[in-house]
């Protein structure tokens, strides 16, 4: 079936990354709820900028979705055609990026064996990642050994698709540099350069808080889903944070901190009209409803070609499973391949 796709130029203030054409980038989702507004602003974007500039997968991280969750294992599972769904509502076209699912590529589950033997519990211990996730999850000495070594399976997606650039928020980085000792570690031990290292790519979108003012989540229902529907947007922006001390029209408001803003900032396509209304906001004369029927509109704007788009695809599951078959098919034999240079070193049978 021959579909058409949603163009990058029709969404409000895709991102420009830089990368160059021998790059191979990849990055992807956890499946475990569905993507957001959240997610569309600080890396959907970015992919719908980059595809076509160089060769480009999108995992969906299955097996590491199971790190912390593997009482909803179903869970999990339903939401891999979920997330697929949401790349192509966006706009990815699986011509120009690759769509694979983590639990269908054995070689990065080998892989990942075979770096364990190159870091030590206390390297991951001090992962500041690492770390911070166990501290939002409550974790102690009971972390489930899969959610600790997260880091090794990271680096083992990175290195299977011979990636040299992932991008990421700055909170991800110390995983890159983890990725990176791995590779050295690795190349030690073949005295060549048998894998490659990679860089991170920075968003330079600021981190889009979820309508209470907290990271935005899919485990805190927080977030705008991007198959939101209009009276689900209305919902959402009505309940969003602003400024408390607001309370008439005429009061002086607070920008910083304001949930309503930071939407606007992400997607108003007019960031002059966005000023001004920050002015008025502060020196008094703008509501809170008049700002968020604006968000509204505009929202609803960002989010209606997409919902119209995912609608369309859900009704021909037969398709979105196909493009995951193929794409994991060829992301197959490119990890495959890397699995037996790395075989190598450890002196197993390629």
């Amino acid at each position: 079936m021959s579909l058409s796709y949603v163009s990058a130029e029709t969404q409000s203030r895709p991102t420009e990354p830089s990368v160059a054409a021998d790059d191979v980038i990849l990055t992807g989702d956890r499946p475990t709820g569905a993507l957001h507004l959240g997610h569309y602003a600080g890396s959907l974007r970015s992919r719908l900028a980059l595809q076509g500039q160089c060769a480009q997968t999108l995992l969906i991280a299955d097996l590491q979705a199971l790190t912390d969750t593997s009482g909803r294992a179903a869970h999990v599972a339903e939401h891999v055609v979920e997330v697929a769904l949401d790349y192509l509502a966006i706009g990815i076209d699986p011509d120009q990026t690759t769509i694979a699912v983590q639990s269908s590529l054995g070689a990065l589950s080998e892989l990942t064996v075979l770096y364990l033997n190159l870091v030590t519990v206390a390297r991951l211990e001090r992962n500041p990642t690492v770390k911070a996730e166990m501290e939002l999850r409550g974790f102690t000495r009971d972390i489930p050994a899969g959610f600790l070594c997260y880091p090794v399976s990271q680096a083992a997606d990175i290195t299977g698709f011979r990636a040299t650039v992932v991008p990421v928020g700055e909170d991800q980085v110390p995983m890159i540099e983890q990725t990176n000792e791995i590779v050295r570690s690795v190349n030690r031990l073949a005295g060549s350069a048998t894998l490659r290292e990679c860089r991170a790519l920075l968003t330079t979108t600021p981190r889009l808080p979820g309508v209470d003012g907290r990271k935005a989540s899919k485990s805190l229902g927080n977030a705008i889903p991007l198959g939101a529907t209009s009276e689900e947007i209305r919902r959402l922006v009505n309940a969003m944070y602003t400024d408390p001390g607001h309370v008439r029209a005429s009061d002086p408001g607070r920008v910083e901190g304001n949930v309503v803003f930071a939407h606007l900032d992400a997607f108003d396509p007019d960031p002059a009209e966005v000023a001004e209304l920050k002015r008025r906001y502060q020196h008094g004369g703008l509501g809170d409803v008049a700002l968020k029927r604006r968000l509204e509109g505009v929202l609803e704007d960002v989010i209606a070609p997409i919902r119209a788009r995912r609608a369309a695809l859900a009704r021909d599951r037969g398709y979105v499973m196909d493009v995951i078959r193929e794409g994991s098919v060829r992301a197959e034999a490119t990890t495959r391949a890397v699995l037996r240079d790395v075989r190598r070193v450890f002196a197993l049978s390629p």
